[in-house]
């Protein structure tokens, strides 16, 4: 039995710095309806909390007001889930590659098992796929 999740909708930058990326990627999510309310630094605040290095990591805590509210409309503990992460990080694989990864919505659907979060779950995939591929019309 196959046991593997997919968490993400996902692309890869090329030719890009690391904080272009970033950029470029709060200006996608923004241009789709979604605000970023938190980014965080992995990378800062491991070497700052445990002197441990790893590679270029920001989590953009990306929210759609109207999506989430008739999110947690259909069920208050939605909530936890939101808001919906958006991962920008340097490919440790490839030289000069930066990974976008965005929690895939349908996570909501398939962890309540609420039907009625289908078209909600729906909405924000086609919002953030639109996102994505925006950062290689640029």
């Amino acid at each position: 039995m196959d046991r593997t999740l997919n968490l993400a909708l996902a692309t890869t930058l090329h030719e890009t710095s690391f904080d272009e990326a970033v950029d470029l990627t709060r200006n996608a999510l923004s241009a789709q309806g979604f605000g970023v309310l938190t980014d965080i630094d992995m990378k800062a605040t491991l070497k700052e909390k445990l002197g441990e290095d790893i590679e270029d990591v920001r989590i953009l805590g990306a929210c759609n007001p109207s999506l989430a509210h008739r999110a947690v409309d259909v069920n208050r503990q939605i909530a936890l889930l939101l808001p919906c992460n958006v991962v920008v990080r340097r490919d440790t694989t490839a030289d000069g590659t930066i990974i976008v990864e965005a929690m895939d919505p349908d996570l909501m659907v398939r962890v309540t098992g609420e039907p009625a979060l289908e078209p909600i779950a729906a909405e924000a995939a086609v919002r953030l796929r639109a996102a994505l591929e925006s950062l290689h019309d640029r």
